[in-house]
């Protein structure tokens, strides 16, 4: 028997008790989970290494059934993308001058709602919050999933700055842009070019926490359909993702032509590849 279990079993207030019991069993599902998933991952890793079930199994001393099963049931690896065992998906609320009020995107809604939805798919724990107006949200927390531009919160603006590769930048004639300082390309939404079209960019990156003892995922798009364009890039897409950067500091772009009269997606692609954060460090 732990020392926790002991701990939680000594005590006497049954309001108390309870309290600890829920929570202690929250935790330990959690646990469960994600070392499900961390199982199924070794086994897919070192299936595709080219050995045999047969082979996994005799070495870790399971039958084959047992690793067939582990592989092929379970929370998938690539969940581990967006978080382990909890995560937080945060978008922004906003100001309306006109009606002196604050509201939130209905893009902006689907964003995180969608977000939700896929981290549950995974098996992870989910809960949601809002960026206030005033942009000001602790990034030091495990499991954050942050849908909101640098122009809406100082934090973001700073953690944005740490990618070095991709740069937001207002263009001469006022409109955001992102810039890829690898190519030197200037990405432009469709919205703010003459003339005007139904086309967005969206960013997704895994940038450090300003403690330094963790990341968080970053979504943001010049305007909101991009950061819808980017959900949907990981809804379809999540398993090729993870394959490629893992857990690993990245950023990327997304061009995304949408519907002008719903803001959906219609089409989704990468404009430029998936930058390892660590290998633009050592180059």
């Amino acid at each position: 028997m732990s020392d926790e279990l002991q701990r939680i079993m000594a005590i006497d207030d049954p309001y108390l008790l309870l309290r600890e019991v829920t929570t202690r069993l929250a935790d330990a599902q959690q646990e469960v989970t994600e070392l499900a998933r961390l199982r199924r991952r070794v086994v897919q890793d070192l299936h595709a290494q080219g050995l045999s079930y047969a082979q996994i199994a005799a070495k870790a001393g399971l039958s084959r059934g047992r690793i067939h099963q582990i592989r092929h049931t379970g929370p998938a690896p690539e969940g581990a993308f967006l978080g382990q065992g909890a995560v937080t998906v945060a978008t922004p609320l906003r100001r309306d001058d006109e009606r002196g009020r604050t509201v939130v995107a209905v893009d902006d809604v689907s964003s995180g709602k969608r977000l939700e939805d896929l981290a549950r798919s995974y098996g992870l724990d989910v809960t949601s919050e809002h960026v206030p107006v005033s942009g000001e949200i602790d990034l030091n927390r495990d499991g954050l999933v942050v849908v909101c531009g640098p122009r809406m919160s100082q934090e973001m603006w700073e953690t944005y700055g740490q990618d070095p590769v991709l740069r937001w930048e207002r263009a001469e004639d006022g409109p955001w842009t992102v810039v890829d300082r690898r190519t030197g390309t200037v990405h432009r939404s469709g919205q703010d070019s003459d003339p005007a079209r139904p086309y967005d960019v969206g960013y997704i990156g895994r940038l450090s926490r300003p403690d330094g003892s963790g990341s968080l995922l970053a979504i943001a798009g010049i305007h909101t359909q991009g950061s819808l364009g980017v959900v949907q890039l990981l809804a379809n897409d999540l398993n090729t993702l993870w394959g490629q950067v893992g857990d690993r500091r990245f950023s990327t772009l997304v061009g995304v032509e949408y519907d002008p009269e719903t803001s959906e997606p219609q089409s989704v692609e990468l404009l430029c590849p998936l930058y390892r954060h660590d290998e633009e460090t050592e180059a």
